[in-house]
């Protein structure tokens, strides 16, 4: 999703974060004095600070500052004052950012409910508090209902504001985000690449929506599995960013980070970590060790790490951003919960399978309560505890959790969905496990099939499911070798036992990278791969959802003018 500019001069540093932060605290703070705390003046002040201290991360001290400023602004102003249509989507922005989606929902459709009523459907803010409220449905797990507001507010916009509005190719890039993440790959690429021609030719190949939209088209390629164009693409994009917008820029940390990722799927492990581990020292040092965007990037180098087998390191970094997360955000938010779920997977790598189990347990009953059964980040959740079930060696629990798992994404997304069949390879890998070799070899055949249809016989998912389908295959022919060399030799002749072949550990049929676009967590999203995009157990074979943007950078909610927001 594009999101606003942040508020800050440039360059960005901590120093420069922390100092102009102190000036925006003294300007409210003066302001109140002087003028009152219902003056617009004092209203339009600590609007300002909210956003610093969104951008900031801290969440619950801007969300604090929204509140008190709504009700100020509907009294002073009415609540049908276009300053209190803005305080009101500025507060639903925060209440996505601390996790209250629910209520931003409420605001947004009070929002669209005020403009229907004051001005004709068709006017440019109400087509914006439309694409608002979608964005806040895919945030809330309701995909079907995100990507009909977004189609149609789209259609809109291209209708009365034309192809190359700003509105409009800011809302198409969020429609190709919300693609990417339910599946739709080729479709994303076709939006991304309709826009980045646009921008190219409209603002230049310099200007930095266009290196935003050539980001994002770089990911869509990566989820498609063309790391051939995804590869060059991103490492064009960072050196186009580095050269115009700085090295330490907030955007080119994210490129970065998404090229790392990159490289370690196309298995450069020791460039991937390297270029991880200079992304968050940069980050640390430009934004802060706590900053949303870097608890992000820890995440992402903590992926990788548990990718390169480096799983102590995975566990240290993962325990210092959940504790972080949980202090800064609380135990329930969702970016707390996706690196609890990446903590689980590298416990169970590193053997630590009770723990890993406990923590999945926790967080699947907290998604459950908080979420619903239903929501895509939960159904994530269910297979990540099946596989450490699996590893457990409680393989009818496991098989039963798989079972429901492809049940409900089988009713809510469809049989060919990518999320759908990485489920029925999950269950294949499962029964395998369990020697059910004829039902693992149907849910492999039926996953390989799905792929070849919706990813292309050359995605890396469909080779892994070509492989684990042959794995599988081999098993059982060797299994019914004695059987049949029995028939032929002398019934008082003993038969040479066969070593019962190794069931595939859970990891291996699904250890392939699920296709990018699996539903998000830090951005949506491995989408691929989106920044703070957090880690998978390898068992489950399902990257869980790609993080949502980092706390206090919320995607293209502003009624206002394209402020060039980025691509995620």
């Amino acid at each position: 999703m594009e999101r606003d500019q942040d508020p800050f001069g440039r360059p960005v540093s901590a120093e420069g974060l922390a100092a102009q932060t102190t000036q925006l605290e003294q300007a409210a703070s003066d302001h109140e004095a002087s003028l009152g705390p219902q003056h617009p003046q004092t209203l339009a002040a600590r609007g300002a600070l909210a956003r610093a201290y969104l951008f900031s991360g801290r969440s619950a001290e801007a969300t604090a500052l929204y509140e008190k400023n709504l009700p100020l602004y509907e009294e002073v102003l009415g609540p049908d004052h276009a300053g209190a249509q803005q305080a009101r989507n500025d507060l639903a922005v925060a209440y996505r950012s601390v996790g209250r989606v629910g209520d931003a929902i409420a605001l947004h459709e009070e929002n669209l409910a005020v403009q229907e009523r004051l001005h004709a459907p068709d006017d440019p803010a109400t087509m914006a508090t439309r694409s608002s409220l979608a964005s806040a449905h895919w945030s809330a797990g309701r995909p079907a209902t995100a990507l009909t507001g977004f189609e149609q507010v789209l259609a809109d916009q291209e209708r009365v504001l034309g192809l190359e509005h700003p509105q409009a190719m800011r809302t198409r890039s969020n429609l190709a985000g919300a693609y990417l993440a339910d599946g739709r790959i080729a479709e994303a690429i076709a939006k991304h690449q309709q826009n980045l021609a646009v921008r190219e030719r409209e603002l230049g190949p310099d200007d930095p929506d266009a290196l935003s939209s050539r980001t994002a088209l770089a990911r869509c390629f990566a989820a498609a599995g063309r790391l051939v164009d995804a590869v060059p693409m991103l490492e064009r994009a960072l050196a186009d960013q580095e050269r115009v917008l700085g090295a330490d820029n907030p955007e080119t940390l994210a490129t970065r980070s998404s090229l790392a990722t990159v490289y370690s799927l196309a298995g450069w492990i020791p460039e991937a970590v390297a270029l991880h581990e200079r992304t968050v020292a940069a980050a640390e040092r430009v934004l802060g060790p706590e900053h949303p965007q870097t608890l992000s990037l820890r995440n992402d180098l903590a992926a990788t790490y548990h990718r390169a087998e480096r799983i102590a390191q995975a566990i240290q970094l993962l325990e210092t951003t959940l504790a972080a997360r949980e202090r800064l955000l609380g135990p329930e938010h969702p970016d707390t919960l996706a690196t609890r779920n990446d903590l689980a997977a590298a416990y169970a790598r590193a053997g630590r399978v009770p723990d890993a189990v406990t923590l999945h347990e926790q967080n699947l009953a907290d998604l459950e309560r908080l979420l619903g059964r239903d929501h895509p980040t939960t159904l994530t959740s269910r297979s990540n505890l099946a596989a450490a079930y699996a590893r457990a060696g409680r393989l009818p629990e496991a098989i039963d959790l798989h079972e429901q798992t492809l049940a409900d994404r089988e009713r809510l997304l469809g049989p060919d969905h990518p999320t759908t069949l990485t489920s029925c390879s999950n269950l294949a890998a499962a029964y395998a496990r369990a020697e059910r070799l004829a039902e693992s070899i149907e849910f492999f055949k039926r996953a390989l099939a799905g792929r070849k249809r919706v990813l292309g016989t050359d995605h890396p998912a469909t080779h892994a499911s070509r492989d684990a389908l042959a794995h599988v295959r081999d098993r059982r022919h060797a299994s019914l070798l004695p059987w049949r060399r029995s028939r032929k030799r002398p019934a008082d002749q003993p038969v040479a036992e066969l070593p019962p072949a190794e069931a595939p550990p859970a990891d291996q049929p699904a250890a392939e990278l699920p296709p990018a676009g699996a539903p998000p967590a830090d951005q949506p999203g491995p989408e691929l791969p989106p920044a703070g995009a957090p880690a998978a157990d390898p068992p489950a074979a399902e990257l869980p959802p790609a993080e949502a943007p980092p706390a206090g950078q919320p995607a293209a909610d502003d009624p206002r003018a394209d402020q060039g927001p980025r691509d995620s």
